[in-house]
């Protein structure tokens, strides 16, 4: 810290925003994560992932959202909720960082635990979120105040985005992360 005040801009606003989301940062959509069962709602779980029970963050499973696509009745459902106090295997569906608390929604489907996809929010084709995949997540956010959004894309639908003489830029969307 230098002592001096916080660079302000010309709409009067302070660069110094203090920000609830940081410690859900690592939380990406795709990340396998341990959590522990707290309760049992109507729709579905409140977890804690583990690592993060002291982040203040809000984790939940939504078994309907999961399960609606399947010919499971409500009584069949109930029975694949993991017992209160168990430690559940889930992948990070998606992060809502919006407002405080920072909310996760994970998934426990076995086809998501091996390979996680969401649509791309540029093409809308699936794209795969899990690691070695072909998805690149993006957080927006605003120096004006806290809070972010999330953006997953093909790397490719990316790189097509950004404007032609940035050759850097596009090279890098296509091949970050990929060592």
């Amino acid at each position: 810290m230098t002592g001096k005040p916080p660079i302000t801009s010309a709409l009067g606003g302070s660069s110094g925003v203090e920000r609830f989301e940081t410690g859900s940062l690592p939380l990406m959509p795709g990340r396998r994560v341990r959590a522990k069962v707290l309760s049992h709602q109507p729709w579905g779980l409140l977890v804690a992932i583990a690592g993060y029970e002291a982040v203040g963050i809000s984790a939940s499973v939504d078994m309907i959202a999961l399960y609606s696509r399947t010919a499971i009745g409500p009584d069949d459902l109930a029975a694949l909720f993991p017992p209160v106090g168990s430690e559940i295997d889930a992948v990070v569906q998606e992060v809502r960082r919006s407002h405080p608390p920072a909310s996760v929604r994970l998934s426990i489907l076995p086809a998501d635990l091996e390979c996680f996809t969401w649509p791309c929010d540029f093409c809308g084709e699936r794209t795969v979120v899990s690691p070695g995949g072909d998805a690149l997540v993006l957080d927006g956010r605003s120096n004006d105040g806290p809070g972010s959004f999330t953006v997953i894309a093909h790397r490719h639908c990316l790189a097509e985005r950004i404007r032609p003489e940035d050759a850097g830029g596009r090279a890098r969307a296509l091949t970050i992360g990929r060592g």
